[in-house]
C-alpha cells in the first residue's frame, strides 16, 4: 500500500486523532486543513452498532440535503407513455425503455442516478448485473422505484444522497464541498444524520451510532463526539 503524500502527513500532526472533537470543531478542522488545489468534497463515516449480515439491521434509506452535494447528477429515467413526459419536464437528462436497456447493455454509463417505473423493473433487471456493483440498481427504500417519476428527479437533482451500511458497519456519504463552509456543512450533516437515526432498527442492541469521522477527498479523518449526534446512545 502506498504511503501518503507530504502534504497529508503534515495536515495529519495538526489534528488529534486520539480526541473526539464536537462536531463544530470536527467542521472548523476539517476545512482549515484542506490542501488540495480543487474544491474537494466533505465526507461523512458513521461506524454502526449493526450487524449488515441481518436483513433487518441492513440500514438503506435517502436524504435530500438542504444545500446539496455541489455535484451535479446526471438522471436516467426507464419509463414509457405519460411519465416519460413527466421526467422529462422534471429535468432528467436522459429517458427511454427498452432503447435505454439496450445501449446500458451495449456500455453506455454517461448517467449517475438511475429511476425506473415499477412497471419497468422486470426489463430493468436484466442489467442489474451492470448496475448493481456501481449502485446505480433502483430500489424502492431509496424512492427511485416509484411512479412519481417527476418528484423523485427533483429529489436527486436538488442533492439526493443515497445511503446504505456496508459490510464493515459504516454508512458513507458526501456532505457537500470544502467551499460551502461551516453553516452549510453542518445543516447538511444534521439533516443526514437525521435521517440514519430514523432507521434504527428495533433489534438494534446497544449504541446505534458508535463512531463518526469527517473528512476532505484528499484529506485525513477527524474524530466527531458520537454524543452530537442526536439519539445516539454514546
Amino acid at each position: 500500500m502506498a504511503s501518503h503524500g507530504k502534504k497529508y502527513r503534515e495536515v495529519k500532526t495538526k489534528i488529534d486523532t486520539g480526541k473526539k472533537y464536537s462536531l463544530d470543531e470536527a467542521i472548523t478542522t476539517v476545512i482549515a486543513t484542506h490542501y488540495a488545489k480543487f474544491d474537494e468534497s466533505v465526507d461523512v463515516a458513521m461506524v454502526m452498532g449493526l450487524d449488515p449480515r441481518k436483513a433487518d439491521q441492513n440500514v438503506r434509506g435517502s436524504v435530500v440535503l438542504p444545500h446539496g452535494t455541489g455535484r451535479t447528477q446526471r438522471v436516467l429515467v426507464i419509463a414509457k407513455g405519460e411519465k416519460a413526459r413527466e421526467a422529462e419536464e422534471a429535468g432528467a437528462d436522459y429517458i427511454g425503455a427498452e432503447d435505454a436497456i439496450e445501449r446500458i447493455q451495449s456500455g453506455w454509463l454517461e448517467f449517475d442516478k438511475v429511476v425506473s417505473t415499477p412497471d419497468m423493473m422486470s426489463m430493468v433487471g436484466r442489467i442489474g448485473k451492470i448496475l448493481g456493483p456501481r449502485g446505480m440498481m433502483p430500489n424502492a427504500k431509496t424512492g427511485t422505484i416509484t411512479f412519481e417519476v417527476a418528484r423523485a428527479v427533483r429529489d436527486i437533482k436538488a442533492g439526493k444522497v443515497d445511503f446504505r451500511v456496508d459490510r464493515g458497519g459504516v454508512i458513507h456519504a458526501p456532505l457537500g464541498r470544502v467551499s460551502f463552509g461551516q453553516d452549510k456543512i453542518r445543516e447538511n450533516f444534521m439533516a443526514f444524520a437525521d435521517a440514519v437515526l430514523r432507521l434504527k432498527p428495533a433489534t438494534s442492541k446497544g449504541a446505534y451510532v458508535r463512531g463518526v469521522a469527517l473528512s476532505t477527498t484528499m484529506g485525513p479523518g477527524v474524530k466527531v463526539d458520537p454524543a452530537e449526534v442526536r439519539g445516539s446512545a454514546a
